[in-house]
């Protein structure tokens, strides 16, 4: 099993960007933790950030070439503007699940609306960086329940 754990934009300033609401870990700890987390359950993790929705809609894009099974996204501020992160996600139709920190519902009304929740097989919010681990373990629960 094959995950690629993708992130949207500023999220590569976890650790030091509003640590009352994002924690301080960085991304890089998440990205360790993640990796190990998928390894103990018998998949590989390959990871990547960025602040273009460009570079994350050509990213999308490659894994649908590769051998990628699931996606865990987190598309940070993407979440409630971007039609073209959902096509491109829609596109490759590669299962995925929609990662938050913390609970857009909990925040400002023009974060209460997502582009990808109602596609999405999972979503996590409001857990913390643990909320990545979360959506990991629920990626390889769903990729091997289709095994079966």
């Amino acid at each position: 099993m094959h995950l690629l754990l993708l992130n949207g934009p500023n999220l590569n300033l976890l650790g030091t960007r509003e640590p009352e609401i994002y924690g301080a870990e960085t991304l890089a700890d998440i990205e360790q933790q993640v990796a190990a987390k998928a390894e103990q359950l018998g998949a590989q993790v390959v990871s990547f950030q960025s602040n273009a929705e460009h570079e994350l809609i050509e990213r999308i894009h490659q894994a649908s070439h590769e051998s990628i099974d699931f996606i865990v996204f987190n598309p940070a501020a993407y979440t409630h503007t971007s039609v073209a992160l959902r096509d491109a996600l829609t596109a490759v139709a590669i299962p995925f699940s929609e990662v938050h920190i913390s609970d857009p519902e909990q925040r400002e009304p023009f974060r209460q609306q997502s582009f990808f929740s109602d596609i999405a097989v999972h979503v996590v919010k409001g857990l913390g960086t643990q909320g990545y681990l979360v959506a990991t373990e629920q990626a390889i629960e769903f990729l091997t329940s289709q095994i079966r």
